[in-house]
C-alpha cells in the first residue's frame, strides 16, 4: 500500500514540476476597464496547432460615433482597418511550466504589439504585455466568463 502511494505521489510531483498540471487559459475571458471597473470586452482564448491565440468576440461599445462597427485604424499590416470584433490580438503562445509565453499581444487602441505572458490563477487570467524584458511592462487581470 505504501509503495503504491509513493508511486502515485512521485508521479503527481513530477507532473507539477513539468507544468503538465497547469490550468489551460482556453475559454472566454472578460477584460476590465482600468478607469471604471466595468467589462470592456470579451476575449476568446483558443488553441490552434499547439499554440495559444486570442480574439475579441464582443465589445461593450462595438460601434464608433457614426454607428459603424469599430475598426483597428492604428493597426499595421493585415490587421489595418479590420473590425475589432473578431480581431486576433494574442498570437503564438506556448506552455512554459505554469505560464504561456513566447508570443505577442496587440493593443487595438494604438496598434502596438508587445511580448506576452499568460498565467491562469483560478477564475482569473494574468495577462502581461511587455517590451524586451518582462520587468518592463504591465499586467491586467481578466475574469473567466
Amino acid at each position: 500500500m505504501a509503495k503504491n502511494f509513493f508511486k502515485i505521489f512521485s508521479f503527481l510531483f513530477l507532473l507539477s514540476i513539468m507544468g503538465i498540471g497547469a490550468e489551460s487559459p482556453v475559454g472566454q475571458w472578460r477584460t476590465i476597464d482600468d478607469n471604471d471597473g466595468q467589462e470592456k470586452s470579451v476575449v476568446e482564448i483558443y488553441e490552434q496547432g499547439g499554440k495559444i491565440f486570442g480574439k475579441i468576440v464582443s465589445l461593450r461599445e462595438p460601434n464608433d460615433e457614426n454607428g459603424k462597427p469599430k475598426t483597428c485604424t492604428k493597426c499595421v499590416g493585415a490587421d489595418k482597418d479590420k473590425p475589432i470584433i473578431g480581431l486576433v490580438i494574442i498570437r503564438d503562445l506556448v506552455q512554459d511550466g505554469d505560464e504561456y509565453t513566447g508570443g505577442t499581444i496587440m493593443d487595438p487602441n494604438n496598434g502596438k504589439v508587445y511580448k506576452c505572458k499568460l498565467k491562469v490563477e483560478g477564475n482569473k487570467l494574468k495577462v502581461r504585455g511587455f517590451i524586451g524584458f518582462s520587468a518592463i511592462g504591465r499586467t491586467q487581470t481578466w475574469l473567466k466568463k
